[in-house]
């Protein structure tokens, strides 16, 4: 009975293991192959005082509600007051983008009506550094929806014209086809490297990976006779992971100025950042490896899986349930918003994600340290004959 029992698990098994496979890698390709950009905080500046930047200020808006994803609008607009204001937001990496419609917006456009024509500028502003994917989304659609306020303008211009039976001139027939201009400005650009942030975190999580694997072997099949014994072992496993940490981050820096020609600002604010990354990773997995043994390398190496594809795209490109349970959650996006923070807002290494990777350390090392509690001591046996 047992043995029948135990071959049909053979039949079983291969289920259950096809269900978990997939799910597993369909679970980590979706964000990637479904990006739907939603709800993009974009800042909208009126300096404008007069009638036409009010005007212009309500049209964008309403335009604005037709572009959705999903049932929810595209853009998320926040009117601030003053450019000073978007800068600040920018930099504070809370808006990906800005429309700036200057204080003599107005008076220009009155003047397309005149022998003298001016044509009225609108500023766009891209916030680069914060997601290069998404700033590209941000500038075509930004150029887009001026070209759209273009024909719009132009139409109620040629219409005023005509109901007023007035002859345009060779300038004024030029402008009138595209009556607004633009210009498009870059913040905290990213240069050659936009892709930097992301590419470091394979390599560090894999070196993170591989030294938690080694200090959880060099502890393996120790028998201790008293909890003093572990605890010094932990300890040594604890101490052994920062100089682990210090030679990861200033290698792999160092790596990819020599190899991939990256140029650092500041060379040692990236090496100090990733090292204490690294420390924060090494640490966090051997405290789950001290607990579950080798099943917690699995764990972390779809850790990974989960996590690339969610690391290049901005929490507005995600589906709910990633941005919702899965992202807030994976302690690699600390590192790549760290480095971001760091190579184009002019961060330096201790910044608001650095003080994360310090807790996660830290909680990491009290979770090390309670396993020696719960461990059982060997007591050696004393013999008769021995006494």
């Amino acid at each position: 009975m047992k043995d029948k029992m135990k071959n049909n698990k053979f039949f079983i098994i291969p289920f259950i293991a096809v269900l978990a496979l997939l799910f597993i890698f369909v679970t980590t390709q979706i964000p990637s192959a479904r990006q739907a950009v939603k709800n993009l905080p974009i800042a909208l500046v009126v300096e404008d005082t007069g009638e036409m930047g009010q005007t212009l200020l309500t049209t964008i808006q309403e335009k604005s509600k037709a572009m959705q994803t999903d049932n929810e609008p595209m853009i998320k607009w926040v009117v601030l007051n003053t450019r000073d204001d978007m800068e600040q937001e920018m930099a504070d990496q809370n808006i990906y983008g800005a429309l700036v419609i200057p204080a003599d917006f107005s008076q220009e456009f009155g003047s397309l009506q005149t022998a003298t024509p001016t044509p009225p500028e609108i500023e766009i502003f891209i916030n680069q550094g914060k997601n290069a994917t998404v700033a590209n989304v941000v500038s075509q659609t930004l150029t887009g929806m001026v070209t759209q306020m273009n024909l719009m303008m132009s139409e109620q211009l040629l219409t005023a014209m005509a109901s007023n039976n007035m002859t345009l001139t060779v300038d004024q027939a030029r402008l009138f086809t595209s009556p607004i201009s633009s210009t498009t400005t870059m913040l905290h650009p990213t240069g050659t490297l936009g892709n930097a942030p992301v590419s470091l975190f394979q390599p560090l999580w894999m070196a993170s990976l591989l030294s938690a694997v080694m200090l959880f072997f060099a502890a393996k099949n120790r028998v201790f006779q008293t909890k003093g014994d572990q605890l010094k072992l932990r300890l040594i496993q604890i101490l052994v992971a920062i100089p682990l940490g210090f030679v990861a981050g200033y290698s792999l820096t160092w790596y990819t100025t020599f190899i991939l020609d990256y140029s650092f600002e500041s060379f040692h604010a990236v090496a100090v950042f990733l090292s204490i990354t690294c420390i924060s990773f090494i640490l966090l997995i051997t405290a789950v490896m001290a607990w579950i043994g080798m099943a917690g390398v699995g764990i972390f190496a779809l850790l990974m899986f989960f996590g690339a594809p969610l690391l290049q795209l901005a929490p507005e490109m995600l589906p709910e349930f990633y941005s919702d349970w899965i992202n807030p959650w994976l302690p690699m996006r600390f590192m790549v918003e760290g480095v971001r923070e760091i190579l184009f807002f002019g961060g330096g290494s201790w910044n608001s994600s650095s003080s994360v990777l310090v807790w996660i350390a830290i909680v990491s090392i009290l979770v090390i340290l309670a396993k020696v509690l719960v461990s059982q001591t060997h007591t050696p046996i004393v013999k008769e004959t021995d006494v």
